[in-house]
């Protein structure tokens, strides 16, 4: 296996090998595992042209990234021969032409030195955390020279004349940052001459993130004025890409309803009507799952293996509530696992049976002699249809909180804890997620102080035993009245100029919107009310189904929203089934993924022996 590594600097302008194949290759010290290595063999074998990595470093050996980055680089050159990598300096003329000023700094490209032939993607820090995905699928497409756009989207993109370089600020934890960044790495693909992705790691450059106000990842800035928070539908990102407007009335110019199907931590999402099904591919299967959490993806297993053909789909990324979960401890066989790696084996286990498809909301459902599933993608129609689509956050509904969202105020500590180390945070809540949370939050080095309205916990004891090992405060039988910030002045090169931009259906996330500086809090039993001082609070108590879609069909609900259903997983209405969180109880996984396998079961049952035809019999 062939290596192409070169050096190039200001004083020499000289480059030139730097390994080999053969027995370099067998002699290295690796900085990827070696099943990691084997993953990417497999992945990478069959890439049809040449992709070239550049990576940038500043020389200072304090930078650990900039080793990190520089290995990981060269291992990926040496797993196939598609693959090559050039090292320059920082002040190297190279550096200068492509506009370089952090180390580490990494572009996947073509090696074609005409723009219009090199697509522009670039990584601003080590991509090590989650951000790694996206530099697998960056490899992918640049080699594919293939956008993976859709046609909406370029057509949208079509309309673009001006320069455009989307910054997607991310964190290592965060499960949405990559599906964000690939937004504006196709962009690039697509348009060359015009478009240049950034994945910024938040981390690294906490003076970047600063600048552009960034308090919750996937942070977007798409110039200096606009910016949004949270994963959006690949079709929004591309209009306010080209427009650098909000998308509410721009995307029903373009024929789309908008809705808020993009994850923004906060906001959950809600179903947009009136998709015009003319052009759309119709794909016929006998199941369709709404979700690709546990019970989702548990749902597609036993349905395949039952024999019912099944489609997976989610408007954002496979997982559900548990790729946001830092240590999942209560799951049968794994004593201690990360709920990222916990998705990972579930997903795995799943698209070896059935279709999971991404990033893909649903628009509208009918129901007639097929059930009827339109997406902006496809319609599918199928015999049964399983509603796995979870919950989404509950906020706190107090003064402040909107405002502050994504400036201080976040639903997701695996997404945003990195940003706190060193600062005191608030953990709203006292369930299992709000002491999980607050645990991985102490773990990264947050001064954490939990904040709970009752004198006791809810939370599984094991968890209390830990929060009081690490020694962290709790403050009983107290409620937030406020969030509370600081306005402050518009950075400039940053924007700000105090116009309330909606970001993908999450509250104003403008630069000059403020900081949190603390919370009002009122002591439920005394009535005393208090002002503590945060620089974060954290928000983790309890859910609210998304059962929107599910309830315009004519399904029945529980009195708190939640799908009803019988001991079979099924509705009032034949052939549509619902599994996990949306159906309430206890939302814990197991019990998730055990409801997805039950409304599997009876939907393949129902199909044979259809009861609602019994009972007009």
């Amino acid at each position: 296996m062939k290596l192409s590594v070169s050096s190039s600097s200001n004083s020499s302008g000289s480059s030139g090998p730097s390994g080999s194949s053969g027995k370099a290759a067998a002699d290295r010290d690796w900085f990827i595992p070696e099943d990691g290595r084997k993953q990417l063999a497999q992945l990478f074998a069959k890439l049809p042209n040449p992709v070239v990595l550049d990576v940038f470093t500043d020389g200072d050996a304090k930078n650990a990234f900039n080793g990190y980055t520089l290995r990981f680089a060269e291992d990926i050159s040496l797993i196939v021969d598609k693959i090559s990598m050039n090292h320059h300096a920082l002040d190297s003329e190279e550096a200068k032409r492509r506009g370089v000023t952090l180390s580490p700094t990494m572009f996947v490209g073509t090696g074609e030195t005409d723009p219009a032939l090199d697509y522009r993607i670039r990584f601003t820090g080590a991509p090590l955390g989650e951000e790694g995905r996206a530099l697998v699928e960056s490899i992918f497409l640049v080699s594919l020279r293939q956008s993976g756009l859709t046609e909406t989207s370029r057509r949208i993109l079509s309309e673009l004349k001006e320069p455009r370089r989307p910054r997607v600020f991310s964190s290592p934890g965060c499960p949405y940052c990559p599906g964000q960044f690939m937004h504006a790495a196709k962009c690039a693909i697509e348009r060359p001459g015009l478009v240049e992705a950034e994945c910024v790691n938040s981390d690294e450059f906490p003076d970047l993130s600063k600048k552009f106000g960034v308090g919750s990842v996937p942070h977007t800035q798409y110039d200096a004025t606009h910016k949004a928070i949270g994963l959006m539908p690949e079709e929004r990102f591309v209009l306010e890409l080209v427009t650098l407007k909000n998308a509410e009335e721009l995307m029903r110019e373009h024929g789309m309803e908008p809705g808020h199907e993009g994850h923004d931590h906060a906001h959950g999402a809600h179903g947009a009507h009136g998709m015009d099904p003319e052009g759309l591919d119709v794909v016929e299967t006998d199941m369709v799952v709404l979700g690709a959490g546990p019970a989702g993806l548990s749902a597609a297993i036993y349905a395949e293996r039952s024999g019912m053909k099944t489609v997976v789909l989610d408007k954002a990324v496979v997982g559900g509530q548990v790729t946001v979960t830092p240590v999942v401890e209560n799951y049968p066989g794994f004593t201690d696992i990360a709920g990222l790696k916990l998705v990972e084996v579930l997903s795995a286990h799943a698209r070896q049976y059935a279709t999971v498809r991404e990033n893909e909301a649903v628009h509208e459902i009918k129901i007639g002699k097929f059930l009827e599933v339109y997406t902006n993608r496809a319609v599918y129609l199928c015999k049964a249809l399983v509603f796995a689509t979870g919950a989404q956050w509950r906020k706190l509904d107090a003064p402040g909180e909107a405002r502050f969202y994504g400036r201080g105020v976040s639903y997701c500590a695996s997404c945003d804890g990195f940003m706190y180390r060193g600062k005191r945070v608030a953990m709203i809540g006292g369930g299992n997620s709000a002491l999980t949370d607050a645990l991985h939050l102490k773990n990264l080095g947050a001064e954490v102080t939990v904040i709970h309205r009752r004198d006791s916990f809810r939370a599984e004891k094991a968890l209390q035993d830990s929060l009081a090992r690490e020694g962290i405060a709790v403050i009983w039988d107290t409620v937030v009245e406020e969030v509370l910030g600081d306005t402050v002045a518009p950075v400039e090169g940053a924007g700000g100029d105090g116009k309330e931009a909606k970001a993908a259906g999450t509250a104003p996330a403008e630069a000059d919107a403020g900081v949190v500086r603390g919370i009002r809090v009122r002591n439920v039993k005394t009535g005393e009310v208090s002002e503590l001082p945060f620089d974060g609070v954290f928000v983790a108590i309890g859910h609210i189904p998304n059962s929107e879609q599910a309830a315009e069909l004519g399904v029945v609900l529980e009195k708190d929203g939640s799908i009803k259903v019988d001991r079979h997983m099924r509705t009032n209405i034949p052939r549509i089934y619902a599994a996990g969180d949306v159906t309430g109880g206890v939302r814990q996984i197991v019990t998730a993924v055990g409801s997805g396998a039950t409304a599997a079961l009876a939907a393949f049952e129902d199909t044979q022996n259809p009861y609602w035809k019994k009972k007009g019999a």
